[in-house]
């Protein structure tokens, strides 16, 4: 390792270990008590070993997970959505190594499977509502409550102090801030946040005197002899001091902390579906295409009929389109217009264009022209939600005009996606609606979520029913 870079380590945590601890009795409680209502069709043993290899899959899952990583500051939803997850993933390989061991599976209870499969995920959101109500109720108590400090005046600091506010389980009392400079050259600090208390000199004797515990340093980063002159002076405490990164002055996509051999690394420019959630997107990518193909199979052959009776030509048309990383794809389209453009220039579609066919107008009105790409979506070239892809042609023209805008390409495009359910479908005839459409997609990228993808998948019929920009 380089001489002066320290390794930053990882110490055991309780929390940790209490989360293993009550899964595991979870999943065996679980078990147990979907044994009392089911009749037993092979021996126990079965069973247990049906537990022990139910606990030895998500304990592996919940690891790669980071299910147990420490979740103070992270919202409760957040932990519990991530919990289930861990224990579906888990349920699919089990049902997968059932499936290659049917001469064993077949004497298990359905009915009792069931009852474990659903009743267990119950169990853990109850332990883990109940651990984090407990952390609560004891930090109230007094017990591990601590008092920070925020050392500088800034908008940084102010957000970070209202973001700890917010978050009474972390069990921090606010104690104030300091900063040398001068009241006047530092901004105003809002009411609700009370006065900056005093000035490092300030801020050491407390630390000094057990009043402040922990220290957050939210300088900007191209200060940085100011920060190493303050960490050199809190070395005499022993407080415990965090340096607040200003990275909100980029335009970060989806920042998430890893380390190389010790050495701590951000992302600026990243995808949110890495471990377990880019298992579950993909899981209900595969599902909801498959079922939609099922449910959509009848009315998109009388489509492609429809299209062959109507105009000569193809029934799908097929372009280039970036993929994600930028990869070329190619996306399904039923044919809506008399010409199949897919070269260095492609025009876009305007109100009352003669180039689209009678049939065109209607499904592209509707967009049922966009139902083949279901097979893309199948195929794992595109998404259900996510940015919607432009042609190779487009993207080489708004690629150095819009800034951010290769950065879309960090997931897989999808069918529809949160800019076309908020108005931004259709034709990008300016500049402005283009930049429009991709504040929406770099927002989806980084604010994503399950529950985003379905209630953007749920305002797509709507969207489609307004017919907003579509022709």
């Amino acid at each position: 390792m380089p001489q002066g870079i320290q390794s930053i380590q990882q110490h055991w945590s309780l929390t940790g270990f209490l989360y293993r601890f009550t899964d595991t009795a979870c999943i065996v409680l679980g078990l147990y008590i979907a044994s009392l209502f089911s009749t037993w069709k092979g021996t126990p043993y079965y069973y247990w070993l049906a537990g022990a290899a139910g606990i030895i899959l998500y304990g592996m899952v919940a690891e790669l997970g980071g299910i147990y990583r420490r979740w103070r500051g992270v919202s409760k939803r957040r932990e519990l959505i991530s919990a289930l997850l861990a224990w579906g993933m888990a349920l699919l390989l089990l049902l997968a190594c059932g499936y290659f061991f049917q001469k064993l599976t077949g004497d298990y209870s359905r009915k009792m499977l069931l009852i474990w499969f659903f009743g267990t995920p119950s169990l853990m959101i109850g332990c883990r509502m109940g651990i984090r109500g407990l952390q609560r109720t004891l930090r109230a108590m007094g017990y591990n409550r601590r008092h920070f400090a925020v050392v500088g005046v800034t908008e940084l600091g102010f957000q970070l102090a209202k973001n700890i506010e917010k978050l009474p389980e972390m069990g921090l009392k606010f104690a104030g801030f300091f900063d040398d400079r001068g009241d006047a050259r530092n901004p105003s600090i809002p009411a609700e946040l009370g006065d900056r208390i005093g000035d490092l000199d300030e801020l050491l004797a407390q630390a000094k005197d057990g009043r402040v515990d922990i220290i957050y340093i939210t300088f900007p980063m191209r200060a940085e002899e100011r920060i190493r002159g303050v960490l050199h002076r809190l070395s005499d405490t022993t407080a415990s001091v965090y340096v607040v990164p200003d990275f909100f002055v980029f335009q970060l996509l989806h920042s998430r902390w890893s380390d190389i051999l010790g050495l701590p690394v951000v992302s600026v420019f990243e995808t949110p579906f890495y471990g377990i959630d880019g298992v579950a997107k993909r899981l209900v990518d595969i599902l909801g295409s498959f079922l939609l193909l099922l449910l959509l199979g009848v009315p998109m052959l009388a489509i492609a009929l429809a299209i062959k009776l109507s105009s000569s030509g193809p029934v799908f048309f097929r372009q280039r389109r970036y993929g994600l990383d930028g990869r070329e794809i190619r996306v399904w389209k039923f044919r809506s217009m008399t010409v199949c453009e897919d070269g260095p220039a492609v025009v876009q579609a305007v109100k009352n264009d003669s180039r689209v066919t009678r049939v065109g107008v209607f499904l592209r009105k509707t967009s049922l022209d966009e139902l083949p790409q279901l097979f893309n979506v199948l195929r794992g070239d595109m998404s259900l939600v996510g940015p919607r892809p432009h042609a190779n042609a487009h993207n080489e023209q708004f690629r150095t005009r819009v800034e951010g805008y290769m950065l879309r390409h960090k997931v897989k495009p999808g069918i529809t996606g949160l800019a076309q359910v908020n108005g931004w479908r259709g034709e990008t005839d300016t500049p402005e609606k283009m930049e429009k459409r991709i504040e929406f997609d770099l927002r989806y990228i980084r604010e994503w979520s399950l529950w985003m993808d379905i209630k953007v998948l749920l305002q797509t019929p709507l969207e489609v029913i307004l017919g907003r920009n579509a022709y």
